[in-house]
This record gives C-alpha cells, structure tokens and sequence, in this order.
C-alpha cells in the first residue's frame, strides 16, 4: 500500500479529570499509525480471499441461483452488524434482477415469517454461528420449508449444525486490538455478498437495459431508457417561423420558448433551418439598421444538426457537444424532414443526463 498524505487530527482534551485530578492528555492520531491499520485491514482481508473455501461458495451461489430461478425468493437475516450487511445484500441482489428481502429476525418471529414458503431460500448471516435469535428463527423457518444457509466465520457452530447447506467466511482476526468490533468480519460478508450477487446476475444474463430498467431515476438508467422522444419540446412549445418572416418580428417567439433559436418551418412543417440567439447578435453586428429589413430565411443556417424521436437521449448529448463546435440544442424531425420536436442541452441535463 502506498504513502497517504500527511496529516494528523487534534482533539480537544476531554472535559474529565484523571483520578490524580490533572487533565487527561489531548486525544491523536498519526499518520504511521493510521497506514499500519490499513495494511493490517488489508493483511485479513487478504487472509479471506486466500482461504475461501470456493466449493462452498459455488453451492451456495447455485442454491440461491436455483431457488430464485424457480420463482422463490432469497431471504437475508442477520442481527447488528451482520443483519446490516445481509439487509444491504438483499437490496444489490434486488437490483440487479434476483427477486431478494431482508427478514428482521424479531419481526419473522411476531408475524413476519408467514411470507416465507417452500420456494424460499434463507441466508443467515451471523459472525459466530451462535447468535441466540437466528437459532429461534431455524426452527420455525424449517416449518414453512424454506431452505436454510448459514454463513459464518466459525469453524463449529450451532447454526451450522441446524441448516441445509453451511459458508465458512475464513475470518484471521478483527481489526479491533481486543479483537472484539466487528469491522473485518463485517467487511468480508460484504465482499462476500456482492460478488455472489454479480454471480447471479452473470449467470442470468442481465442486459444493461434490464440493469437501467431496474434504476430508472438514476443516471445510469436514464441514459439507457430515455429516449429523446421522452424528453423533447413539441407542438405549442415549439419556437417557429416562416423563411419570408422578418427576423426583428420574429424576437418574441426567440425569446420566449427558451430554446435559444427559431425553427424555420414550411406549410408542411418542413424543417428549412435554424436561426439562433447567437445568429441574431452577428446579424446585428454586421448588418446594423438592415437587420429591420432582413428576414429569418436570408440568415438562418440551412444545414443544422438534427435528431430522431427514437434516438436514445445521451447520444443526443453527444452529438449537440461533438465537434467542431458543441450547439445548446437539436430539432427533431421525422421522414422527409418533417419537424416535429427539440431537444436542448438545459432539457437533458434537468432530465438527470
């Protein structure tokens, strides 16, 4: 592992008096001793990836593979630390097209378990194997018919004695120096879980847009399902004109629209060409007191960029930002030339693209 910058952190000393009655000393931290704990985190991690029994995790992969492709659906539990992280799996397994919940081991044993069926998987996350709710919950899960994994970081256990198919997490050591805070238990359940869960999702072939259909309000899944049709200006909101229109006429339906152009259209709605906020101060600067007796086709630009309705939004980004110089927005236009719609660089980007 590399250096880390220097830098150290300060406490203030703390308000209480040592029993001899002087103050205690301020409370530090340096950069060596930081380093030194990363490397001993990355030292038991690395113990976990050289001693993880891959059998056992091919099973367990394959079980929960199994179930989930018969329509079940694999359950997490766990108590603390350890439920965090199976609560956390759960919703990557989610995401990711595995139908997956978390079960409060408490709440399974006031009601709760009534959801679980001889379809379901249950994956019990626990540190020692022994954790007294998660033995209560074996039971009656087994009743419903569920099918139980236990995963662990002890070599014996009870939960390993009570369950169909058991994972040993090999576990050197917690970071903690009284080896008690679980920090690299809990880290290597989470490395753990996730790869499992990518896993699956290899082995069921998610496609990127089954992936994005799955995070519609995310960046990711927006660029992959929005398609500029879902997002352009179109009808009323549309700033057009004719060519023969005089272009110091034509300054509200510019300014208005907040597009930044004017679409010059014919009876058929035929796009001619575009005419912008910037063409306007260059007609201006050139032309002086002509522009008044100027029209809209004399100026505009007869070759803009333009999109289709089906064309996916980012690309529309791409292609507006691409060179030789990058436009603030892009007509969309149909078979023949037919207008139909805009798309501007300020209607992506409040659209999260």
């Amino acid at each position: 592992m590399g250096s880390l910058p220097a830098f150290s952190i300060h406490l203030p000393p703390h308000p209480a008096s040592s029993s001899s009655g002087d103050p205690k000393p301020a409370e530090s931290i340096d950069e060596s001793t930081l380093l030194n704990l990363f490397k001993a985190q990355q030292g038991h991690l690395n113990y976990f990836f050289q001693h993880l029994d891959l059998s056992q995790t091919l099973a367990f992969t394959k079980a929960l593979l199994r179930f989930s492709s018969l329509g079940g659906t694999v359950f997490f539990t766990g108590v603390g630390k350890s439920g965090f992280v199976a609560h956390k799996i759960s919703q990557t397994l989610v995401s990711l097209g595995t139908r997956s919940a978390f079960l409060s081991p408490v709440d399974a044993l006031h009601g709760d378990i009534g959801i679980l069926t001889d379809r379901d998987v249950l994956v019990l996350f626990s540190k020692s194997g022994n954790t007294e709710e998660l033995l209560r919950l074996v039971p009656c899960a087994r009743a419903k018919g569920a099918f139980l994994i236990s995963v662990t970081s002890a070599g014996e256990s009870l939960l390993k004695g009570s369950c169909d198919l058991n994972v040993c997490l090999p576990l050197d050591r917690e970071l903690c120096p009284f080896d008690l805070a679980p920090v690299t238990s809990t880290a290597i359940q989470m490395v753990f879980g996730d790869t499992v869960a990518i896993a699956l999702m290899e082995a069921k072939n998610l496609s990127k847009e089954a992936y994005a259909a799955n995070h519609p309000a995310g960046k990711i899944g927006k660029s992959l399902i929005f398609k500029v049709k879902d997002i352009m200006k179109k009808q009323q909101e549309l700033p057009v004109c004719r060519e023969g229109d005089l272009i110091m006429e034509q300054l509200v339906e510019l300014t208005s629209k907040g597009c930044g152009c004017l679409l010059v259209i014919d009876e058929a709605y035929h796009l001619i060409g575009t005419f912008t906020d910037g063409d306007l101060r260059r007609t201006l600067k050139a032309s002086g007191e002509g522009i008044f007796k100027l029209t809209v086709g004399e100026m505009c630009n007869r070759n803009p960029r333009t999109t289709s309705p089906e064309t996916m939004a980012v690309e529309a980004m791409r292609k507006m930002e691409s060179p030789p110089s990058p436009v603030q927005f892009l007509p969309v236009i149909i078979e023949e030339n037919v207008l139909i719609g805009i798309v501007t660089l300020h209607g992506l980007v409040a659209a999260g693209l």
